[in-house]
């Protein structure tokens, strides 16, 4: 038999049940080297999961039960045991939920049940037996085989207290899905819904595409991007901000229906509503309006809620939220009428900038005398206006300055056809209808070039191509973006977009961890 590479040494580790677990994997080793079985097998084909055996023999007996005689394969991590003398019990979980596996050691041999009493809770570990009863009539299965699949060198979360460092949950989540129930069914949530968001844009004539990540110019958003080098090209990329330009390209080749589910990245700041990277879903549908696009990002949100909660009436931090009834529509100044004191004043640009300083916003840091008015308007809305929005509501009309992708109303001057969607204090979708004439989207680009250098990091790239082919014609449009982060943390009242992120941006962990120093 070959003898197995040695393993790399790992830093000496303090926790002394560490190192324990470490001797007997270092004994499993060793046995492998002697012809016995491998230290990590990878044979074991389970056939059966226990949330499935639960719900099928749930209401027999143990009579019945018995008379059945059904053997099952299970494997998954123990987590509970109970040695008692020549019989244990132990509770294996696996992605479905915990089963209770009754190890005796004249079933499963002398020296396997010795060696289990030596196994310790985290390892995975494959059982092989009769269903059955216990006396308090908790499902069970009594082994005629058991095996160590995998050994846990690190010992798991307290059974009772779970994980308690918040910061440890977000940075090693596999330890939250390990102990924590609510967090596993909090991710399975988030898996469906997407789903349910893909049929229900597919049952409504959109088509699902894929547009790059990696882009030449970053466009789509007034974001900072992240910036990388392609060596091959030898020219400096750009990790998408929002997939918006390419996907009205592909109205333009004449597909009049279509959405993506993608992943986007934004070089700014981290709170409880952003991430560097997020999800959200854009859709565009030619000869639609903002007016149209707002009927539909409604009957999209009410679905996904329904399907996902069983009721439009919900509750975030306490707080009800109505889904059922038709979403408020306000502009941006008749939501600042409405929820501040500014009343006619919101067109008073010197007292919009004296009541943005009393919110403590500095020249230095805003410019705030450098704005305009819509701009003041836009600032005092952020500040001001945003957290009273609760309930559903539209925002429309907003600046055209701060549009540059929107096309501007035919009636009102300085006016975009747009609408931001506010739920919870938070937008959730921002949506309008479509620049598509060309040259005034050239003329667009130009102004945000100049904000550009002005030194405005988040103002929009002069995208040539995109120019050249609305130029080729793109047929009037509607289109909007929604947040999926956010309106997960609406479904799940999650207070933190950390807690529906498997993987949220962390800083990196100045420790060594095996071996490998950051």
């Amino acid at each position: 038999m070959l003898t197995p590479p040695t393993p790399p040494i790992l830093p000496p580790d303090e926790n002394h049940l560490i190192l324990e677990r470490r001797s007997k994997l270092g004994v499993l080793r060793q046995a492998q080297r002697d012809g016995h079985d491998v230290a990590f097998p990878n044979d074991f084909k389970p056939s059966d999961h226990a949330a499935d055996l639960l719900a099928a023999h749930a209401d027999l007996s143990p009579e019945s039960l018995h008379a059945l005689g059904r053997t099952v394969k299970v494997a998954g991590r123990m987590m509970q045991k109970r040695v008692m003398g020549k019989a244990s019990f132990a509770s294996l979980q696996d992605e479905s939920g915990r089963i209770q596996i009754y190890v005796k050691g004249d079933d499963v041999g002398v020296d396997v049940y010795a060696a289990f009493k030596h196994w310790d809770l985290g390892d995975i570990i494959a059982a092989e037996g009769l269903v059955f009863k216990t006396k308090t009539g908790e499902l069970s299965i009594h082994a005629s085989c058991i095996r160590l699949l995998t050994k846990s060198l690190r010992p798991i979360p307290d059974k009772f207290c779970g994980m308690a460092d918040q910061e440890a949950k977000y940075r090693q989540r596999y330890l939250d899905l390990m102990t924590d129930e609510t967090v596993r069914q909090r991710f399975v949530m988030r898996s469906k819904t997407l789903g349910q968001l893909r049929d229900f844009m597919v049952s409504h004539g959109f088509l699902e595409v894929e547009t790059p990540m990696l882009h030449p110019i970053p466009g789509g958003a007034n974001a900072r991007p992240f910036e990388t080098h392609h060596n091959a090209l030898d020219q400096p990329m750009f990790l998408r901000i929002a997939p918006e330009l390419y996907l009205k390209r592909l109205l333009v080749g004449g597909f009049e229906r279509v959405f993506e589910i993608n992943r986007s990245f934004r070089n700014e700041g981290i709170s409880v509503r952003h991430n560097p990277e997020f999800t959200m879903m854009e859709f565009y549908a030619a000869y639609w309006n903002y007016q149209d696009v707002m009927t539909f990002t409604e009957s999209l949100i009410q679905d996904t809620a329904q399907n996902a909660l069983g009721t439009l009436h919900v509750s975030y931090g306490g707080r009800p939220i109505d889904l059922s009834a038709p979403f408020a529509r306000l502009s941006l100044r008749e939501a600042i009428v409405k929820f501040t004191e500014a009343g006619q004043r919101v067109d008073d640009a010197q007292w919009l900038i004296s009541a943005l300083h009393g919110e403590g916003l500095s020249e230095t840091k805003h410019h705030l005398s450098e704005r305009s008015l819509a701009g003041l308007q836009v600032l005092y809305f952020e500040e001001m206006v945003e957290e009273h929005l609760w309930q559903p509501t539209f925002i429309c009309d907003h600046p055209v300055e701060i549009s540059p992708l929107a096309r501007a109303s035919d009636s009102r001057p300085g006016v975009a056809e747009r609408f931001e969607l506010y739920i919870m204090g938070r937008e959730l979708a921002n949506g309008f209808s479509e620049l598509n004439d060309a040259e005034e989207q050239a003329a667009r680009f130009q102004s945000q070039v100049a904000a550009k250098d002005r030194g405005d990091f988040e103002a929009m790239y002069y995208d040539h191509d995109f120019v050249r082919a609305l130029e080729y014609g793109m047929p009037p449009a509607g289109g909007c973006g929604v947040g999926i982060d956010r309106l997960m943390m609406l479904l799940t009242d999650s207070p933190s977009i950390r807690d529906v992120l498997l993987f949220p941006a962390m800083r990196r962990e100045s420790v060594p961890i095996a071996g490998i120093t950051p």
